[in-house]
């Protein structure tokens, strides 16, 4: 050692572990003849080098800059000090330190070098469904808790062969402490069955079930955080038959490609979705579907749209390989309830569905759905959030305070925050069974334990009935938490501010189905000023009434014939519209009862409900099956004349009513169902309805915006799914002058609510 000898003690956090950032490091070590050692720890990465100081200085920029494909690096601190006399370097074992947490790894696509070897017959991997190496393969679903070594995966059940462990061994070597390592000798294994359990004796499983799939059999196979159920992409009697089973009429279903080469046939693939489709998180995109493409229609029945995806496991690598054509991907289980994880658990839920199942016998430990995503203005907005994304959670810009927050009912996820941290779960579904309330309670416990959790607070949605106020309610009795109600279209806007680093004020635009309001009312389409500490609702659509409920939900009929005698009067009905002939008069009849008596006709101000009403009218489609069918189809409908109509749009109104703006909708109505008796195509009103609902989104904040001095626009709520009307919105409020903030990294659907939910309840404790 020399005068000149500097000492640097470093510590790395992030997604740093399990990542290949300690061979890295070493090998980094050694490129600039550094001594010290690297180790992992229960918070960060620690590394300590001696040298001099200059060449510390270029190891510390490669380092933050050069740092391996799946890490992820949120800090790198460094304290310099006196040399010790460090001599060589090494990489030392991990230390658990209690009560301190580090991020963990969601799990990653199969990378490149790991696909080469699975097609390489040289190699010793060669066809092996279980290859992976430090920059790719299961990561979240398999481990039990942190540090992530492999005694606390699902992999521990497996002892390495000599040369899978001289490669863990070997810090030059990419599978350096690989937890999921493994080989043929000596890992995970497939195995055929029957729809009753019975083994399927073959010598290739993987050949033996692509002929199957060509056959037009229907298969599960097991995945990264469940099971999914593959069928024949391009065989209309493979994929209605797979709808009958799955009891899923309508609800589209993803398809999995074997190559970009294959999406592009069938899509139209911008360079951004592209890159998408090819990223470490590989998840499902929503294309174009061109018209030529052979992918049975019953896919996606009636939507332009298909989600396309690519293998991002070994083995869809080879199933995708001998089938060489698109296969049907979608979830493992019935419809709404949580996928399949174990193999048991599959055969039993599952035997009346698949005729055949791919089993393993690596465990997975949490449930992990596949990511659903849409490209918009270049940029990813992620409609599911799941594989590949989570668990990595949501950089605040402010430190939280520690709060679970339980989501809403559909589509539920959780966040717990803790630090500058929101870690927002992966998609759990839907609180409607038993399977999925299991689940979210598994699935909490998990994040708990790893990530160290406490929360001191639990923020839960209005609603008194959500099953996650239940929960909420049961559990801050339990242990004596601070319970904090949160209002649903508040937990919306918070929640794009918070991703979108804003703390406010903004003019927030909450648009989706329903949502419990603070008048008890049934709220949908609201224009708040908003921030994380409070909401002023200033404007909504005028309050309509839903006879029968969640009844006019399911059947969007019954919701447009309420809004015509709402709006219109009775005399409406006597208009020639086809869709009323499709209505039995005696329910009519009862619908006009509801309305006069107020029986079970709850007021909504909902812009989801005004979506299902003209689809409905215009008779696209009058009742549904799945989730926001009824608006989808009305936004397929409009693409067909969107040329033709330019910027043409409907009159409405808006009037001051105790201090609020309500926004009218008698005029659009009427104007669309004039047209429509004018034998107008449907298309055209169909695209000036979102003309109109853009404009009147624009208007209302533009006033809004001239009261308040406010410039910042947040969008947020199922409706702002839809392509067309984000595509409409946002250039008329820019060109404006107001900046508008959408969601990219949480769902804009009440998938992204929790984070809303739990930044308010933060804000709520730091006030008191």
């Amino acid at each position: 050692m020399t005068e000149t000898t500097s000492r640097a003690s470093i510590s790395v956090r992030g997604v740093v572990q399990g990542v290949g950032l300690r061979p890295f490091v070493y090998q980094l070590a050694l490129k600039h003849g550094l001594a010290g050692w690297v180790m992992n720890t229960s918070e960060d990465v620690r590394i300590e080098v001696e040298g001099k100081r200059q060449t510390i200085e270029r190891f510390l920029h490669e380092l933050e800059t050069h740092v391996p494909p799946a890490a992820r690096v949120a800090s790198v601190s460094v304290n310099w000090g006196e040399p010790a006399g460090l001599a060589g370097f090494e990489i030392r074992s991990s230390e658990a330190i209690e009560g301190r947490y580090q991020l963990i790894s969601p799990d990653i696509a199969t990378c490149n070098a790991c696909t080469a070897e699975l097609f390489d017959p040289e190699n010793r991997r060669y066809y092996y469904p279980f290859t992976n190496c430090t920059n790719c393969g299961p990561r979240f679903t398999i481990i039990e808790d942190i540090p992530y070594d492999r005694p606390r995966t699902t992999m521990r059940h497996f002892t390495m062969c000599p040369d899978c462990q001289r490669e863990y061994d070997d810090p030059l070597d990419r599978r350096f402490h690989a937890q999921p390592n493994a080989c043929p000798r000596c890992g995970p294994g497939l195995k055929l069955v029957d729809a009753r359990g019975k083994t399927v004796d073959t010598a290739n499983i993987i050949s033996t079930a692509a002929r199957l799939l060509k056959s037009r059999k229907i298969i599960a196979l097991k995945g990264l955080g469940g099971f999914l159920i593959a069928c024949h992409a391009q065989s209309e009697t493979a994929v209605l038959s797979l709808r009958e089973r799955k009891k899923r009429p309508s609800k589209p279903f993803a398809v999995m490609f074997t190559s970009m080469e294959q999406v592009e046939e069938h899509c139209d693939v911008s360079p951004e979705e592209a890159k998408a489709l090819t990223s470490p998180e590989s998840p499902i995109v929503l294309l174009r579907w061109k018209q030529s493409s052979n992918i049975a229609r019953a896919v996606a029945p009636r939507l332009k749209y298909l989600g396309a995806m690519l293998p991002y496991t070994p083995l869809h690598y080879l199933l995708m390989h001998e089938m060489g054509a698109p296969l049907v991907m979608t979830s493992g289980n019935l419809s709404e309830e949580p996928i399949a994880r174990d193999n048991d658990e599959a055969l039993r839920r599952l035997s009346g569905i698949a005729d055949f199942f791919i089993l393993h016998n690596r465990d997975i430990y949490s449930r992990y759905d596949d990511s659903v995503v849409m490209v918009e203005r270049g940029e990813v907005q992620i409609l599911r959030r799941a594989r590949g994304y989570a668990p990595y959670p949501i950089r605040l810009n402010f430190k939280a305070q520690p709060v679970l927050a339980c989501g809403a009912e559909e589509k539920v996820t959780f966040c717990i925050t803790r630090d500058d941290y929101a870690f927002v779960s992966q998609h759990i579904g839907d609180m409607e069974n038993l399977e999925t309330a299991e689940n979210f309670h598994q699935t909490l416990e998990l994040y708990q334990r790893l990530f160290r959790l406490e929360p001191q607070a639990i923020a839960h949605d209005l609603h008194p009935d959500y099953l996650t106020t239940k929960y909420a309610r049961e559990l801050a009795e339990k242990t004596d938490r601070k319970l904090i109600p949160v209002q649903h279209h508040h937990a919306h806007l918070a929640s794009c501010m918070a991703e979108n680093g804003v703390t406010g004020p903004v003019i927030g635009v909450a648009f989706d189905g329903t949502g419990y309001g603070s008048d008890g009312k049934l709220w949908g389409g609201e224009f708040m000023v908003a921030d994380f500490r409070s909401f002023k609702r200033v404007a909504h659509l005028e309050y309509l009434p839903l006879p029968g409920g969640a009844a006019a939900i399911r059947r969007p009929y019954r919701t447009a014939v309420s809004y015509l005698i709402s709006l219109m009067g009775e005399r409406a009905l006597e208009q020639r519209m086809p869709f009323l002939e499709a209505i039995d008069p005696v329910e009519i009849g009862l619908i006009k009862q509801q309305l006069k008596k107020g029986l079970n006709s709850p007021l909504t101000s909902s812009m989801g409900r005004l979506f299902d009403a003209v689809s409905a009218a215009l008779g696209i489609r009058d009742e549904i099956d799945y989730e926001g069918q009824a608006a989808i189809e009305l936004e397929m409908t409009a693409y067909r004349d969107l040329v033709k109509v330019g910027d043409e749009s409907y009159l409405f109104s808006i009037r001051e009513e105790n201090g609020l703006k309500i926004v009218c909708l008698g005029d659009l109505l009427s104007a669309i169902i004039v047209e429509l008796c004018q034998d107008e195509p449907v298309p055209r009103i169909a695209a000036r309805f979102h003309n109109t609902v853009a404009a009147m989104t624009a208007k209302v904040c533009q006033m809004i915006s001239a009261e308040t001095g406010i410039r910042q626009v947040a969008l947020s709520g199922g409706c702002f799914q839809n392509r067309l009307l984000l595509r409409k919105v946002i250039p008329q409020l820019e060109a404006a002058g107001l900046t508008v903030f959408t969601h990219r990294q949480v769902p804009t659907n009440d998938g992204g609510i929790s984070l809303g939910q739990a930044v308010i309840a933060s804000s709520a404790i730091e006030r008191e």
